[in-house]
């Protein structure tokens, strides 16, 4: 791949290959930690330092426990749990008895639970103690699971703050759960196989390690296999992307997203194990106020998020007011959504920090195409392809014809850590994964998108999101950026409805400002002044919030014109 045009807009030192690649697994990265510095600080959770060392004798008392539980090479281990060391404890248990890790959404329901945890079939899974009810209904639909383990936030919070939340918090927030069925507290089982070292069964580098769960709440659940050489090579080509911004042993990375996301499980995890770089956990993101001390107190040298997030602090007044300290930031990296021109701007402006954005799938392993760090800012455009990783436009409905630079098709990526197939995958799944005459195998990823002269990518917008209207096509997030561009905007979204006269028409969905006032025509007035007729709302629906999923992406198929 050394002859692709976007290599030439390489950050100076960033190689186009990082082949051959150590045959390691991540494990091995944290046994060099615990050799080196155990004491090191590998996460930092609500004034908690957890060290590479804590870490390493917890995974190995709970991999024991598993090991007791019949829990053993490719059986699968769910997570229910937000970002706490917890969810680490039991990543790594589960890997040293040769299992599979399946992170689990903490806000499905009951009946949203059952879809991922039937087509995993998970033995055990380890759950928030808030979360118990759910899992345990959740459970009597899904014969594969034996065993349910429970823990409390609690449990790694800092003496004061604990003492704290139990008077206080733990009993009014649902956090004590009446066990049944025998069902253990993690703390006990950790106590129970303290000391004691798991039954030695090295994972290859071909096994899977994690099953991550692609698409929404509805439909067949697709779980993407993530083999562990996968998560050592996007760690690998996010440290060479980064360049000097995360030395090793040095600085943190703040994770306000979710660990059973992508961005999370298989970036900043990875990148962070092979660096011993800590890892800056935040259990609730949605919590700003707790958000922005945690930035001020740790001081993170890079910071994740989606668009969403970034426009919620945009609105956090110690953000808006400038006081927030947000100068330890080398660089933020935005993803999971496309990042809104306006958000960006406004950032920048406030915070003085530059937002990287990237473009990947839960197929791809995170992070195929991202900014560089010091390259040119092409304001929307999602970046050029890292190292080892090419992209290419086809046309939608002749996939074996490749488009050239300006053209609108379908976005397909390579490389060598997206994933190998899905899990035991129904039959009316697409597996996604296709072998071309170059000799290479494509990600084909339904998004639509162009590239540029120079290579950087793009997107316009989800196939299945186009609308049609009188023959003429309509990107939902065209018309979301103009709208988001009035002053009285604070986020918008765009989905068309069928319509007897012209097919399908755009109704916009927009969420104001505090203390800004707008109309349904204003706002109609203001598309029409920057976008073509044809693509004008046809309506405006004005919202108190927009629906979204856990990490920020704002659920277009939910969106309904019935008014608040």
């Amino acid at each position: 791949m050394t002859t692709h045009p976007w290599l030439r807009h390489y950050d100076a030192g960033v190689p186009a290959s990082l082949a051959p690649y150590p045959e390691r697994i991540l494990l091995d990265y944290v046994d060099d930690a615990v050799r080196a510095r155990p004491d090191a600080t590998a996460l930092h959770f609500k004034g908690t330092n957890v060290s590479w060392g804590t870490l390493a004798r917890e995974s190995d008392a709970f991999a024991c426990a598993l090991h007791a539980m019949g829990v053993g090479p490719g059986d699968r281990v769910a997570v229910l749990l937000p970002n706490c060391p917890q969810f680490f404890v039991v990543e790594f248990a589960a890997w040293k008895v040769g299992a599979i890790l399946v992170p689990l959404n903490p806000i499905y329901t009951e009946d949203e639970l059952v879809g991922p945890m039937t087509t995993a079939t998970p033995k055990v899974i380890v759950t928030l103690s808030t979360f118990y009810d759910r899992v345990k209904g959740a459970q009597r639909r899904v014969p594969s699971v034996q065993q349910v383990v429970v823990t409390s936030i609690k449990e790694w919070l800092p003496p004061l703050l604990r003492v704290v939340f139990t008077f206080f918090l733990e009993k009014r927030g649902g956090h004590r759960a009446a066990l049944r069925d025998g069902d253990p507290m993690l703390p006990a089982l950790l106590a129970r196989y303290a000391g004691q070292r798991p039954p030695t069964h090295r994972p290859s580098i071909d096994d899977d390690a994690i099953l991550l769960m692609s698409g929404g709440t509805t439909g067949t659940p697709k779980a993407v296999r993530v083999h562990h050489h996968a998560l050592v090579i996007t760690g690998l080509q996010f440290r060479a992307w980064l360049g000097d911004l995360l030395p090793e042993w040095e600085g943190s990375y703040c994770l306000p997203l979710p660990l059973f996301h992508t961005y999370g499980a298989t970036g900043v995890q990875s990148a962070c194990i092979i660096g011993r770089n800590s890892i800056v956990l935040i259990p609730n993101p949605r919590d700003l106020g707790d958000l922005v001390k945690t930035v001020e107190r740790t001081k993170p040298s890079v910071f994740c998020g989606v668009p969403t997030l970034y426009n919620a602090l945009l609105n956090h007044p110690r953000v808006a007011s400038r006081k927030a300290d947000f100068a330890s930031m080398k660089a933020c990296v935005s993803g999971a959504a496309p990042l809104l021109a306006e958000t960006r701007r406004r950032f920048t402006e406030i915070t003085g920090a530059r937002i990287m954005e990237g473009y990947a799938m839960t197929e791809s392993n995170l992070a195929s195409v991202v900014w560089p760090v010091y390259g040119p800012e092409k304001i929307g455009s999602v970046g050029i392809p890292i190292s080892d990783c090419a992209v290419k436009i086809v046309d939608v409905d002749d996939p074996t014809r490749e488009l050239p630079a300006g053209e609108v098709g379908e976005i397909l990526l390579t490389g060598p850590q997206i994933m190998r197939g899905y899990f035991n995958p129904p039959a009316e799944v697409d597996q996604m994964l296709h072998a071309h005459a170059d000799g290479h195998t494509w990600l084909h990823t339904a998004d639509l998108g162009y590239l540029d002269e120079d290579s950087y990518l793009f997107i316009v917008d989800r196939k299945k999101d186009l609308i049609k209207m009188n023959g003429m096509q309509v990107w939902p997030r065209e018309i979301e950026e103009v709208l988001a561009k009035h002053p009285a905007v604070l986020e918008a979204g765009v989905r068309g409805f069928p319509d007897a006269a012209r097919g399908e028409v755009a109704v916009g969905f927009v969420v104001l400002r505090p203390r800004h006032a707008a109309t349904g025509p204003e706002l109609r007035d203001w598309c029409k002044a920057h976008l073509a007729p044809f693509k004008v709302p046809a309506r405006i629906v004005f919202k108190d919030e927009l629906p979204k999923s856990l990490i920020g992406k704002v659920l277009r198929r939910f969106l309904v014109e019935t008014p608040v």
